[in-house]
């Protein structure tokens, strides 16, 4: 059996609000291995969402994680925002449920997925324009040399939504977070972002942390499924 990429354990995620600490995910125990799937259910307001964004200290200033987080055997809980920032992005990447909102729209898809690239390796903008051509040709975006170019409103919502998984994938992360990544979506693009973040794991062998309410993705996606009620 290999090592999990991502192993928590005794995962607890806590918000001071009045003056009392409120848990919103208490003692959680999960691991995922590389091309494998986990799927965490449960309905709105269970804390999916909050224990994803936890794993790479993504919270607002009034959280604070208990226990471990350990990816790739290094630990998150407690690290140096330094080490934070290598990890984000390279290691544990996020899709979001909303593209809209999660990219930028005063810039091209381009830029966005170039300067994630810039980030975490060294490349020169042409290399990095010729690797963003690469990733968004990978995600199936029509036309990916004049695609690069354009601005998030001028994409259907399935291609934002492919374009924000270019950006996720642009350092070939070990885990994937997938937060909701079909919800806001038609059912016939559903289908075919599914398919795609399918043969993505394939290719890749990334993990993949699924956050979701939806029941028909989970038996479509999970290998493994965690259930949230209450924290």
């Amino acid at each position: 059996m290999s090592n999990p990429v991502l192993k928590a354990t005794n995962y607890t995620i806590e918000f001071w609000v009045d003056g009392t600490w409120y848990p919103a995910a208490i003692d959680m125990n999960f691991e995922i291995e590389a091309g494998r799937t986990l799927a965490i259910v449960g309905e709105s307001g269970s804390g999916k969402s909050t224990t994803a964004l936890g794993l790479m200290s993504l919270l607002a200033s009034n959280a604070r994680t208990f226990g471990s987080v350990k990816v790739k055997d290094q630990e998150m809980v407690g690290a140096a925002s330094t080490q934070l920032q290598k990890f984000r992005g390279k290691e544990v990447a996020y899709i979001f449920q909303e593209p809209m909102t999660a990219l930028n729209p005063v810039y091209t898809i381009g830029f966005q997925i170039i300067e994630t690239l810039r980030t975490h390796f060294d490349m020169g903008p042409k290399e990095a324009r010729a690797r963003a051509i690469e990733l968004i040709t990978l995600v199936e975006i029509p036309s990916p040399e004049t695609s690069i170019d354009k601005y998030p409103h001028q994409l259907s919502g399935g291609q934002r939504q492919r374009a924000m998984i270019a950006q996720a994938l642009a350092c070939d992360p070990a885990i994937l977070v997938a937060d909701e990544p079909t919800t806001a979506l038609d059912v016939t693009v559903q289908a075919e972002i599914l398919d795609l973040m399918r043969n993505l794991r394939t290719k890749l062998n990334s993990a993949i942390l699924l956050i979701t309410h939806d029941m028909g993705v989970v038996a479509d996606m999970a290998d493994e499924i965690l259930v949230m009620k209450d924290g």
